[in-house]
């Protein structure tokens, strides 16, 4: 799919400073060499709210930071990220190799461990190389910087399968919002193998970024479907400083939400523009249903749906194999009520295909970007997730991740 520039006008963004290296970390495992340790840190204490994978498997890092972030929601200083492994599935080896990172880096800045967190995204089952490690977290911690290039750098450092690096920014009230993902396979609702971090100069109460992040990622990475599998290390963090001296409160927390909402959606996107293999950018517009949980739910078996997503991929309208995913999405349908549509072009009216143009119905379904709308014609209610199609691409990067 077309990659997109990334943006070198950001705005500016108070007190943070980051840093991205080749630490080694991927020659260890036999890899070609690549940018693979990240560091973002603030020089004063930040408000933090996560959210992290639904999947029982939980890998190192994700149960550190559960820890921390608890014990220390007005007080997280830094988050370091590497890539090449995912120190998932590691033990108590991986728990105190995740702990001693968090140590390393908080050495290197003048703070508690328990002020950093660490997020790791690779391959499942690997121990994290702790002396390159070690040597990259001193070296990373010299050279930070708050430029653009330094946003482009990391967004670049933490990718794994991405073709492409992912940044957005937003502005408000005078205050800044940066954030970067990286994420391209086993992509899901409910989190998905995708890891992001947004810095913001906003001054806000922990709890109330919490609930606001919460909602935010429901209505962005968890509206996403690469191919329906969850990771272990999924995690979304937002740190906020207040150095910009724009408060959140009861006034403004409406407009605040909306726009970080609307970043998690624009990272939430790139995420399927880049999937792995993937060469079309589906949305998926559920409507009349009885409970947006409901439409949700259909378009999430939709999203999944290999017969679904080969068929977008072969720019195929066979558009029985949406509809008889939705009837296997435990919600209660009448098929008579059925309709469909791609982009404005109608397909289906009231369960059975229109005198329609085969042709017409064709050029709508190759191309790049496709909405697809299927009305359950029970109620008012609605969704809307974002996927992508299944191509041969998709099996090969799969097939020979470790190899």
């Amino acid at each position: 799919m077309q990659l997109e520039i990334l943006p070198t006008d950001l705005p500016l963004l108070r007190g943070f400073r980051l840093g991205a290296l080749d630490a080694g970390l991927y020659a260890h495992f036999g890899k070609p060499t690549r940018p693979d340790l990240t560091l973002i840190a603030s020089e004063v204490n930040c408000a933090a709210a996560a959210v992290f994978t639904t999947n029982l498997v939980k890998a190192a890092p994700v149960l550190l930071d559960q820890v921390y972030l608890a014990a220390n929601p007005s007080a997280i200083r830094a988050v370091l990220i590497n890539t090449a492994s995912a120190n998932a599935c590691t033990g108590e080896r991986g728990l105190k190799n995740a702990e001693q990172c968090a140590a390393w880096t908080a050495e290197a800045l003048s703070c508690h461990k328990e002020q950093v967190l660490v997020m790791s995204t690779g391959v499942i089952g690997t121990h994290l190389p702790m002396s390159r490690m070690q040597t990259g977290i001193q070296r990373l911690a010299e050279q930070l910087s708050s430029t653009p290039e330094a946003w482009q750098a990391a967004a670049r450092a933490i990718m794994t399968t991405d073709t492409k690096p992912k940044l957005a920014y937003a502005t408000f009230d005078g205050a800044s919002l940066i954030g970067i993902a990286k994420g391209a396979g086993m992509i899901a609702p409910n989190m998905a193998t995708m890891l992001s971090v947004i810095a913001t100069d906003v001054r806000i109460a922990p709890e109330l970024l919490q609930s606001m992040l919460r909602r935010a990622v429901d209505n962005s990475f968890n509206c996403i479907v690469v191919d329906g599998d969850m990771s272990t290390n999924d995690t979304v963090l937002v740190m906020a400083n207040g150095l910009s001296d724009v408060t959140v409160d009861e006034q403004n927390a409406a407009k605040f939400e909306a726009t970080l909402t609307e970043l998690c959606v624009r990272l939430a996107q790139a995420i399927v523009r880049d999937g792995e293999g993937a060469t079309k950018f589906i949305t998926l517009h559920i409507t009349g249903a009885r409970s947006a949980a409901e439409a949700r739910r259909v378009g999430n078996v939709i999203a999944t749906s290999a017969l679904v997503k080969t068929a977008f991929y072969g720019g195929d309208p066979n558009w029985g194999r949406i509809l008889a995913a939705a009837g296997r999405a435990d919600v209660p349908l009448d098929p008579a009520r059925l309709s469909l549509w791609y982009n404005d072009f109608q397909l289906v009216a009231d369960g059975a295909p229109l005198n329609y143009d085969e042709a017409r119905a064709k050029l709508h379904a190759q191309q790049r970007e496709l909405t697809v709308r299927l009305d359950l014609g029970l109620g008012t209610a609605e969704a809307t997730l974002w996927t992508c199609d299944l191509s041969h691409d998709y099996v090969s990067i799969n097939g020979h991740y470790r190899t």
